[in-house]
This record gives C-alpha cells, sequence and structure tokens, in this order.
C-alpha cells in the first residue's frame, strides 16, 4: 500500500508559542495542525499514571495501554470542589472516619485516602454538595475507588434538599466489576492499573444543587457492623454536566474548568490537490450527544468531505458537498476504523472492516485545503474523542486495501 499524502499517527507535539501536532507524513511541516486549550489538563502517561499538562499542550494519552491517541475533550467543569480532600469538613461523614493519605493514588502521589467503617450497626458514608447543576441535562458523578478490606459501594447522587429525590444511583462490587443492585440512570466504570477503577453514575439532576455520596457495602448490605479499620480506598470526586465522564480535573477550594481542546488546518492547498483519494480516521468516538465532525475542505460547505459524529439512532453521517449524503451505522464509545473512497460518480464507505455504502452519483469537491476535527470554519462542532490515526491518499485504495485498513 502506498504512503498517504498526511498521515496523523500521534507522537509529537509543541507546546507554548504556536501549539503543534506535527503529523508523521509529509515531514516538512505542512501537515502539522494547529493546537488550542487555553487551559490546565490532565492526561494518562506511558506508566499508567495521571499527568496534569499545562495550557496549550496537546495530550498524548495512553489511558488504552498499547499506543497513545490523541485526547479531545469539550469544555468541562468539576463542580465537586474539595476533589480529594475527602478528610475536610465539606465532606460530611456518617458513622465512618477517612484516614487521609492513606495509599499511593492514579496520580503516583500518596494523595488517596481511606473511607473506614465505625462500629455502628448502620450505614457509613461519606458525602458532599455541589451547586450550579442544570436540571435540563445530564451530570456525572465519578470517584476513583481501590479495594481495601471492603470491595463493594454505592454512589448516589440526589436532590441537595429534603426530601432527597435520587437522580443517579450505582452499587457497584470491585470483586465482580459488576453492579449488584437495580440502578437509577447509566453507569460505568474505567481501569486505572494496580487495582484503582474510575466509577461513574449518570443521570439527570433534579435541582441545581445535588448531594453527591460514596457509601460502603458489606455482602450486598449498606447496614453492618464496622471496625474502624476496615474500608476502602478513594481518590478523585468529579461531578461535571454530560453523559460521561472526560478526563480528570482536580479542584482544591473552587469549581475548575477546563477549556476544550481544538485541533485544526492540517495540510495546504497542495497537499490536498487531489482528484480522487481516499481519508480514513481511527478513532474513538464519544456518544456525547453532540454534533461533532472530522472535515477535510476548502473552509466552506461548497467543497468538503465530512464525518458527522450524531448521536440519534447512533450513525455516523459521510457528507460530500460533491453530492453524497449517506447515514452509516457506528458504534460508539469504543475505537471505529472508518474510511471513504473516493472518485467521480465512485464513493465507497467503510467502517470496521466492511463495505457499508456506496454511491455512482457524485462529484469531487476541489480547492480543499485544511483538515479539522471541527466543522469547516474551524469555529463549532470539535470532535469528541480519541484521535489513533488518521490519513487522507491521493489514490483510490482497492477494496482488498480499504478493508485491511480499516479492520
Amino acid at each position: 500500500m502506498s504512503n498517504p499524502k498526511l498521515a496523523l499517527i500521534p507522537s509529537g507535539y509543541k507546546g507554548g508559542t504556536n501549539p503543534t501536532v506535527y503529523s508523521i507524513l509529509p515531514n516538512d511541516a505542512t501537515g502539522d495542525f494547529d493546537f488550542d486549550r487555553a487551559s490546565e489538563g490532565t492526561r494518562v502517561r506511558k506508566d499508567g499514571l495521571i499527568e496534569e499538562v499545562t495550557n496549550d499542550v496537546p495530550r498524548l494519552d495512553w489511558s488504552d495501554g498499547n499506543c497513545p491517541s490523541l485526547l479531545l475533550e469539550p469544555q468541562r467543569t468539576n463542580l465537586q470542589v474539595r476533589s480529594e480532600e475527602f478528610d475536610n469538613a465539606s465532606w460530611g461523614k456518617s458513622n465512618s472516619s477517612i484516614e487521609n493519605n492513606s495509599i499511593i493514588s492514579p496520580n503516583g502521589e500518596l494523595s488517596a485516602d481511606k473511607l473506614i467503617a465505625n462500629t455502628v450497626n448502620t450505614s457509613h458514608y461519606v458525602q458532599g454538595t455541589v451547586s450550579g447543576l442544570s436540571t435540563s441535562s445530564e451530570a456525572t458523578f465519578s470517584v476513583f475507588v481501590k479495594k481495601a478490606e471492603i470491595s463493594q459501594l454505592q454512589l448516589l447522587c440526589a436532590q441537595n434538599s429534603s426530601p432527597f429525590t435520587n437522580w443517579g444511583r450505582l452499587q457497584f462490587d470491585l470483586d465482580t466489576l459488576s453492579e449488584f443492585s437495580s440502578n437509577i440512570g447509566t453507569f460505568g466504570y474505567e481501569d486505572y492499573g494496580n487495582g484503582w477503577l474510575r466509577v461513574f453514575v449518570t443521570g439527570t439532576p433534579t435541582s441545581t444543587g445535588a448531594l453527591i455520596r460514596v457509601t460502603l457495602y458489606k455482602n450486598f448490605s449498606n447496614a453492618f457492623i464496622g471496625n474502624d479499620i476496615d474500608g476502602l480506598y478513594l481518590f478523585g470526586a468529579q461531578v461535571e454536566q454530560g453523559n460521561y465522564p472526560t478526563s480528570y480535573i482536580k479542584t482544591e477550594a473552587s469549581t475548575v474548568t477546563r477549556l476544550k481542546d481544538e485541533c485544526l488546518n492540517g495540510g495546504d492547498s497542495d497537499l490536498f490537490d487531489i482528484t480522487e483519494g481516499t481519508f480514513f480516521v481511527d478513532s474513538y468516538v464519544y456518544n456525547s450527544g453532540n454534533f461533532t465532525e472530522i472535515t477535510l475542505s476548502d473552509g466552506s460547505v461548497s467543497n468538503r468531505i465530512v464525518l458527522i459524529f450524531q448521536n440519534y439512532g447512533t450513525q455516523v453521517r459521510v457528507f460530500s458537498s460533491g453530492g453524497v449524503d449517506s447515514f452509516l451505522n457506528l458504534t460508539f464509545d469504543q475505537r471505529n476504523k472508518i474510511a471513504v473512497t473516493f472518485k467521480e460518480n465512485e464513493y465507497k464507505f467503510y467502517i470496521n472492516g466492511s463495505l457499508v455504502g456506496s454511491d455512482t452519483s457524485a462529484t469531487v469537491p476541489s480547492g480543499m485545503d485544511r483538515l479539522n476535527f471541527s466543522n469547516n470554519t474551524n469555529v463549532s462542532n470539535h470532535f469528541e474523542g480519541k484521535i489513533y490515526d488518521t490519513r487522507v491518499y491521493d489514490r483510490v485504495l482497492t477494496e482488498a486495501e480499504a478493508i485491511e485498513l480499516t479492520t
């Protein structure tokens, strides 16, 4: 298979002035991408530890373990103002205590706490409050947990006034990695290694203020007699408006906002001066509910080939101003490989090793001069997910080649 005109396989970047994500091909900088994120952010390093990076530093994230991806996330705010300080008075304790800085946390520091049950035969929990939620969209509560002597817990999100109305609840077993009781909302977990999981529950708030709670369970019951020793390790509580958890945002005394990642303007008019070709993207796509795009264009709606990710029907819309407008099934919240081959009156679409559609009456856009992880004008619909590989070829790959590339 011949080399592509442009290949972005995340490996090199520059922060500071004129932050850049480097392309692998071409090697003369004409394929490099402009990058912007006007705030700090976190990523997972190759050694599996969470690391904070400064403004405008692209985040090569190793959370999948085998190879890095370029992490592109929307703006999010952690509304829990003491994300790591479970011993702080802002976290209420009921029939429990906190052992501060008890164990190495997912960031490699001695900063994770232990929630310990006392000797009263009742429920044992730690709880905090958040404000500033919207009741018109979903929110997600996440926390890093690690088994000590106790492996069962409940995450609870409720209206922060009496009577309580639960809008998110998850009862989870760290040994079986599964819920053990019916939940409210949706839930999941992410494995951070060394016994640490990030568990989360998503629901729609019933008020702008919320109570969030982590309760210890034993033998599937929240009422038991502790011994002032047994418990569960905690780190990094996060409450954010959105239907999935984004990368960890540390807070200390107030809410903290991480601004969105923007990766734009890869390539130029000479590089994309092609009359036929192949557009390939290997990515993990978040089912965010937002309308997001990856676009090869001239900056206008008149000449573009675009992958549009939209959550209704879990479909990606492959659109070309040359005449193609095709909706294709896509499974979100997983890694997907998508290829579009195009020439005059022949477009073919491939997803994960299968030919899934075609068009025989479309022209090829002219004057394309940029590849954006956003819409054609760079200003909206920024992609949300992880980018492993992006390529543009100046020839139509054969069916066999396209199937191999997307498998």
